[in-house]
């Protein structure tokens, strides 16, 4: 990160717990979804997983392509729930309401994660 600690902020604190709550859920969904493929299953979980571990590193380097990433895995979570349930309301909500949810946070971080990107980019010019 090109900006110190000091001067991260209160909403540059916030969008870096975030950052850290999404390796976190990614971890789990990649080591669940490890065990799922070697027992046969569905890629999705570890698929989904890596991603957004992507995303939150990304993101708690200040880096907008951690959005680009994490609104990938949102739309590959939405074709997947698609294609496994259709269009049933009850058997899709589980499968894609986490995903909106933190998708809405993203949102909300974004002016955030911009302001700081263009702190970092002046910083090093």
């Amino acid at each position: 990160m090109a900006t110190d600690k000091a001067s991260r902020g209160v909403g540059g604190w916030f969008l870096l717990v975030f950052a850290i709550i999404l390796v976190i859920l990614g971890l789990i969904l990649a080591a669940g979804g490890l065990w799922l493929v070697t027992l046969g299953g569905s890629w999705y979980y570890l698929i989904a997983g890596l991603g957004l571990i992507i995303s939150g590193g990304l993101m708690a380097r200040d880096s907008l392509t951690g959005v680009w990433v994490y609104f990938l895995v949102l739309l590959g979570t939405l074709i997947w729930a698609l294609w496994e349930v259709g269009l049933s309301p009850w058997e899709l909500l589980p499968r894609v309401f986490g995903y909106i949810v933190l998708g809405v946070i993203v949102l909300a971080l974004l002016p955030t994660l911009k302001r700081r990107q263009a702190t970092s980019r002046q910083a090093t010019i």
